[in-house]
């Protein structure tokens, strides 16, 4: 992922439209989110079901840096890691994060059918054959990322208040709380059907290393839960207060990739 002193964000003069003048792959043909649709779509039956085995021991810290919420997770060794699905082998939970927008029925990066989400949860993997990280960005297989939309609604998922209980402690970019005993597998929907088609990350430098694996049900958030999002801001204490909202990448082209359902 970026660093946070790098000059991209999501406004009119550092947003999508911009970030390929720093980072040419931005441009690329395997780029991410995509539209889902639906008459595009490849049932796959030789698709696996997909685990989790989550420590909730692993987690550590969460963070606005100024373009998201973000849950950090120790990622040293295989203390909590993704497998089966498309993937060729184990993964190992990073981080979380979130995008959301400025309404309840604009927020998600990937679309469906034409329709888009609240908002959308990204929950990224890396591949421990490799010796670290950064190496991992570098190769096709490097990264999973288990993306979940959230889908504004009356029954809203108690699991997700854990997160927004600690909003209040990171009001504004470069704040930290310490965020521990968590498993972020409560925050699943119950079915686990999905759609997988390869692709980047949504953020610069958008490396085209990641294997999606998308959800298909949403989980539901109530309005509180999204207008709390909404109060963290983009910018340091010290700055003026501005509402950290429309944190997404519009769809880029599939151009002649496959996206593939574990489902009917």
């Amino acid at each position: 992922m970026a660093q946070q002193s790098c000059p991209w964000g999501y406004d009119a003069d550092n947003g999508p439209d911009h970030w390929h003048r720093l980072y040419p792959i931005a441009k690329g043909e395997n780029q991410s989110p995509i539209e889902i649709n639906s008459k595009e779509v490849h049932y796959d039956p030789s698709l696996l079901p997909w685990f989790v085995g989550y420590d909730p021991v692993g987690a550590r810290t969460i963070v606005n840096n100024g373009r998201t919420c973000k849950v950090v997770f120790d990622d040293t060794f295989d203390r909590s890691v993704l497998r089966g699905g498309p993937l060729p082998g184990v993964y190992r939970l990073r981080q979380l994060h979130l995008h959301w927008g400025s309404s309840n029925d604009h927020g998600s990066e990937h679309a469906v059918d034409g329709v888009k989400y609240a908002g959308e949860l990204h929950l990224v993997h890396w591949n421990p054959k490799y010796s670290n990280y950064a190496e991992a960005l570098r190769k096709y297989d490097g990264v999973t990322i288990l993306g979940i939309f959230l889908q504004v609604g009356k029954t809203p998922k108690p699991e997700m208040k854990r997160i927004l209980e600690e909003i209040n402690n990171i009001k504004t970019k470069g704040k930290e709380a310490p965020f521990s005993n968590f498993d972020p597998s409560i925050l699943f929907p119950k079915s686990w059907d999905y759609w997988t088609y390869h692709g980047s990350f949504t953020t610069p430098p958008c490396e085209e290393c990641v294997t999606w694996i998308l959800l298909r049900e949403p989980i539901i958030v109530s309005p509180d839960q999204m207008a709390k999002l909404r109060s963290l801001s983009i910018n340091a204490e010290t700055e003026p207060v501005r509402p950290l909202v429309d944190n997404w990448r519009p769809p880029q082209p599939r151009h002649f990739r496959m996206v593939r359902a574990s489902f009917q």
